[in-house]
C-alpha cells in the first residue's frame, strides 16, 4: 500500500524536476549567446582585427554575448581598449 510519505516524496521529486527543467530552459539561450560571443572574438583575432584576447575581453564576451564581442572588437579597432597589433588591418585600409 502507498503511504502518504511516499506520495509526498513523489510530488517533491516531480516539483524539483519541473523546476530544474524551467531553469535549464531559461539559462540555455544565455549560454548559447555567450559561446557565440567568445567564438566571434576568436574569429576576429584569427582574421587579424587586432583584438588581444585577455581574461577581461573573454569575460565581456561571455557575459555580453554577441553584443559584447562587437563592443570588444570596436574598442580594439578604435585603439581604446583590448588593442593588439593593428598593422595588418591598417595596411589593407590605407592601400
Amino acid at each position: 500500500m502507498v503511504t502518504t510519505t511516499e506520495i509526498a516524496l513523489l510530488a517533491l521529486v516531480l516539483a524539483l524536476l519541473f523546476g530544474a527543467y524551467r531553469i535549464i530552459q531559461t539559462v540555455r539561450p544565455l549560454v548559447v549567446n555567450a559561446i557565440v560571443g567568445v567564438i566571434i572574438l576568436l574569429i576576429a583575432n584569427f582574421v587579424g582585427l587586432g583584438v588581444r584576447i585577455t581574461p577581461i575581453a573573454v569575460l565581456v564576451c561571455a557575459v555580453g554575448g554577441v553584443p559584447g564581442a562587437v563592443v570588444v572588437i570596436l574598442l580594439a579597432f578604435l585603439d581604446i581598449a583590448f588593442a593588439g597589433m593593428l598593422a595588418p588591418l591598417l595596411s589593407v585600409v590605407v592601400a
